[in-house]
C-alpha cells in the first residue's frame, strides 16, 4: 500500500528531472564542453583526443580533395560529370607499330570480303567456294596469331579480334571456318604445344594447307566435359595410345586434317598407386587411320560452315602427340575455350554493326503516316539501344 501511494510522486519527480536534463544547453543557459576542453580528461589524455581530432580532419579533407580529383568514369556519372574522352573513342590497348600494322591489313580483308566473297552463294552451296578459301590463305586467314617465325601472321588478340569483326560483317559461314580453325581447333597446340608439335603443325595450318578442328562433344556429353565416353588407352610398350569414341557437332569435322580431341586415360596416383581415369588431350591425324566422319548437319543458318560427326575407331596416336599432360585434359579444354571465346563475339560484333547499317538504311527511306519512320520516337529508341549494345560488345 504504501508503496503503491509513493510510486506516483516518485514518477513524477523523475519525469521533472528528466525533462529538465532532456533540455537543450543553450536553452538552460550551460555550454556544452567543446571538444577542445574536456573537463573530464587530463593533460595527457586531452593531448591525444586533439591530436585525434586533427587526425580526423586532415584524413577528412584528404578525402575529399581525392573525391574532387577522381578522374574515374563511373564515379563521374554517378556525379554527373562525363569524362568522354576516357571512353570515345574507345581506348586502344595496341602500340604504335601494331596499329600501323593493323591497319595495313585491314583494308585489303574489307575489300576482299565486298569484291570477291560470295555470302550468298556460299549458303547456296553449303560450304565455301574453293576460290574464296584460295584468297584467304593468301591473305594469310588461317593462321592470323601464329607466330611469324613459324609462318603465321603472329597478331595479337586485338588485332585478331578486329579482322575477325570484318568477316562477320559479311559472311557468318567464312567466320565460323575460320574460327573453329584458330580460335579452338589449333588452339591448344599454340597454348600447351611442346616446340616439336608446334614446328610440326603450325606452319601447315598457318598456311591453310591444313585444316584443324576441336573435338569435345559427344552425344551424353555437351557441357559436362567431365562425363565424355570416349578412350586411350596406352600401349604396353607405352609408345602410342589406341582412341576409341565419337564426337558430335564438329565444325569443320568433315574437312579437318588434324584435331584436337579429348579422352579418357587410366592414370596411376603416384600417392596412393590408385588408377583413375582422367582427361586426356591428344593431336590426332587425319592420316593415323581409323578417324571417319559423317555427312554434313543441315542446318538453319552459317550452312556454309561444315558441321558433322567425327569416329575415331582404334586409332594409334603416338604417345609425343599428347597435348599438355596425361590426365590434364580438362584445363587444357578450359584454356582453349576461354581463348577462344573472345574470337566469336569479336565475329558477331561485326554482324551486329552490319545489321545496324541495314536497320539504319530502311528506317530513312521507309515512310509511315507521311513521315520517315526514323523520325519517330521508338524507332529512334531501338536504334540507340542497338548501337549501346553493339559498342559495348565490340
Amino acid at each position: 500500500m504504501q508503496t503503491s501511494r509513493m510510486t506516483p510522486s516518485i514518477g513524477r519527480q523523475l519525469l521533472r528531472l528528466g525533462s529538465r536534463s532532456l533540455r537543450p544547453s543553450v536553452l538552460q543557459g550551460t555550454p556544452r564542453p567543446s571538444t577542445a576542453q574536456r573537463p573530464y580528461a587530463s593533460g595527457a589524455a586531452q593531448a591525444v583526443l586533439d591530436k585525434s581530432d586533427s587526425l580526423s580532419s586532415d584524413a577528412s579533407t584528404r578525402e575529399k580533395q581525392t573525391k574532387a580529383e577522381s578522374k574515374s568514369f563511373a564515379v563521374g556519372m554517378f556525379k554527373g560529370q562525363l569524362t568522354t574522352d576516357q571512353v570515345f573513342p574507345y581506348p586502344s590497348v595496341l602500340n604504335e607499330e601494331q596499329t600501323q600494322f593493323l591497319k595495313e591489313l585491314v583494308g585489303p580483308v574489307a575489300r576482299f570480303f565486298e569484291e570477291v566473297n560470295d555470302p550468298a552463294k556460299n549458303d547456296t552451296l553449303e560450304r565455301v567456294e574453293e576460290t574464296t578459301l584460295q584468297g584467304l590463305k593468301e591473305l594469310g586467314a588461317f593462321g592470323l596469331q601464329v607466330p611469324s617465325e613459324l609462318g603465321g601472321v603472329g597478331l595479337c588478340n586485338t588485332q585478331y579480334a578486329r579482322l575477325a569483326e570484318i568477316v562477320g560483317m559479311h559472311d557468318l559461314g567464312v567466320g565460323v571456318t575460320l574460327g573453329a580453325h584458330q580460335s579452338i581447333g589449333f588452339k591448344g597446340i599454340l597454348l600447351f604445344g611442346t616446340k616439336a608439335q608446334k614446328e610440326k603443325y603450325l606452319p601447315k595450318v598457318a598456311s591453310g594447307e591444313t585444316l584443324a578442328a576441336f573435338c569435345l562433344t559427344e552425344p551424353s556429353s555437351g557441357s559436362d566435359a567431365a562425363s565424355i565416353r570416349s578412350s586411350a588407352v596406352p600401349s604396353p610398350c607405352g609408345k602410342y595410345y589406341t582412341l576409341n569414341g565419337s564426337k558430335i557437332w564438329i565444325s569443320n569435322g568433315g574437312l579437318a586434317d588434324i584435331f584436337t580431341v579429348f579422352a579418357k586415360t587410366p592414370v596411376t596416383d603416384a600417392a596412393t598407386g590408385a588408377v583413375k581415369e582422367k582427361i586426356t588431350a591428344f593431336v590426332v591425324e587425319r592420316s593415323f587411320g581409323g578417324v571417319t566422319h559423317g555427312p554434313p548437319e543441315k542446318k538453319m543458318g552459317i550452312k556454309a560452315s561444315n558441321t558433322a560427326e567425327v569416329y575415331f575407331d582404334g586409332v594409334q596416336v603416338p604417345s609425343e602427340n599428347v597435348l599438355g599432360e596425361v590426365g590434364g585434359g580438362f584445363k587444357v579444354a578450359v584454356h582453349i575455350l576461354n581463348n577462344g571465346r573472345f574470337g566469336m563475339a569479336a565475329t558477331l560484333a561485326g554482324t551486329m554493326k552490319a545489321m545496324i547499317s541495314k536497320a539504319v538504311d530502311h528506317a530513312a527511306n521507309r515512310t509511315q503516316f507521311g513521315d520517315k519512320i526514323h523520325n519517330f520516337g521508338l524507332i529512334q529508341e531501338k536504334l540507340a539501344r542497338m548501337a549501346m549494345l553493339q559498342y559495348v560488345t565490340e
